[in-house]
């Protein structure tokens, strides 16, 4: 569980400095599947710190995902926001109320409850298909990304954010899965093509959309599949008879993240000509 927190702290980090970047970064096509503002966004420094963050952040999971069952390490991951909320009201200039404060403790508490309850990890291998289905909601997130780009801004945001959540989410699930490095294991596949999909809409969502809602919607994608799968097919246990207090801390820890999508700043308009980064946005 201080792998799980300690990842969470380092990808709600990240997601802020990658925020600023993709709103630094010249204007994109307007798709959510845009390779070019990726490339102009990575080339920033804070994207650069934002991927160390998210590097360390997945060795940190992947110890998590190892020893803790998946719906634990997902409401784990979940506590995310609470960082990227914070930080940003520094960082980008988001004014955090009490009710969003109180969200915040929420998330404390219901993620106190899930480590009190949380049992073993499962060690079933799954449905032999598993792999292969991992590899095209995969693909389907990319497709997702493509038609999420027509929507107008706040919506975009928050689709595109559920999209890289079950890239994301495919990434938690394959980490299961692998037994070493196999390029003839589709898990594997599903891991590279599942986290790349998840940075290329995560960053199309930054550039116009409000960072706590695209991040809400990625909590959401990263955190219902994986512990469904978990439960059902891999194994996963609470301890004996604490099965309802962990169904309560999920809700919670769940349920207070995505509440705090409802303070989020407004979505960033697209760069009018002559105007600086930053400059764009609309004011509070």
């Amino acid at each position: 569980m201080v792998c799980a927190l300690g990842s969470a702290l380092c990808f709600g980090a990240a997601t802020v400095f990658q925020a600023a970047a993709a709103r630094a970064a010249a204007p994109g096509t307007g798709s959510g599947v845009d390779v070019g503002l990726l490339w102009r966004a990575v080339r920033q420094w804070r994207y650069a710190v934002g991927l160390a963050l998210d590097g360390l952040g997945f060795v940190l999971e992947v110890v998590a995902l190892r020893t803790l069952p998946l719906y634990a390490v997902g409401a784990a991951l979940a506590a995310s926001l609470a960082v990227t909320a914070a930080l940003a009201s520094r960082m980008l200039a988001v004014r955090l109320g009490r009710a969003e404060w109180g969200a915040v403790a929420t998330v404390c508490a219901g993620l106190a409850l899930l480590a009190l309850a949380a049992g073993r990890e499962g060690h079933r291998e799954g449905p032999e298909a598993l792999p292969w289905v991992l590899l095209g909601i995969a693909a389907g997130v990319l497709l997702l990304g493509a038609a999420a780009g027509h929507l107008p801004d706040r919506p975009r945001a928050l689709v595109l954010g559920l999209g890289s959540g079950l890239g994301f989410g495919v990434v938690e699930v394959a980490v299961r899965l692998l037994d070493g490095v196999d390029l003839t294991d589709p898990a594997l596949w599903a891991l590279l093509l599942g986290g790349g999909a998840a940075f290329l809409l995560l960053t199309s969502a930054f550039q116009r959309g409000a960072v706590t809602t695209a991040t809400a919607g990625m909590v959401l994608g990263e955190t219902l599949g994986p512990a469904a799968a978990g439960l059902l097919w891999l194994g996963d246990e609470t301890r004996e008879g604490l099965g309802g207090l962990a169904l309560t801390g999920f809700a919670l820890a769940v349920a207070a993240s995505l509440a705090l999508a409802r303070f989020g700043e407004p979505p960033v308009p697209e760069a009018v000509p002559g105007t600086g980064p930053g400059r764009e946005r609309a004011a509070d």
